[in-house]
């Protein structure tokens, strides 16, 4: 668990163009106890694990959930992505995806 904790971490705060400066600074934690998580070599406590979901946006169920990987890595790419997006995005998408899906078979939506 703890290597796909810490590698779920590194590549969500490299997505999000973050040193490890800058979000140890955003959890008020130590650039090298970060690295120590994302290395797998460390666990968080349940209050930092907390933090860094928030900070990072990332879906919890991919932390308690890793069996329902739906197609993994392009579902937690997706997922990344709009946890970066607002509302008027996110309404944006859901048309252009409605609009793909009824091309494709005009009897599903």
């Amino acid at each position: 668990m703890t290597d796909k904790l810490g590698s779920l971490i590194k590549s969500t705060r490299i997505s999000k163009h973050l040193t490890q400066k800058q979000l140890a600074e955003r959890l008020s934690i130590s650039p090298r106890y970060l690295m120590s998580l994302e290395n797998g070599k460390q666990l968080p406590s349940c209050d930092l694990l907390f933090r860094i979901i928030r900070e990072l946006r990332i879906p919890a169920d991919m932390i308690f959930y890793p069996e329902n990987k739906n197609d993994g890595e392009v579902i937690r790419k997706l997922q990344i992505l709009l946890n970066n997006c607002d509302e008027r995005d996110i309404a944006v998408i859901i048309t252009i995806l409605q609009s793909l899906v009824q091309i494709k078979n005009p009897t599903h939506i």
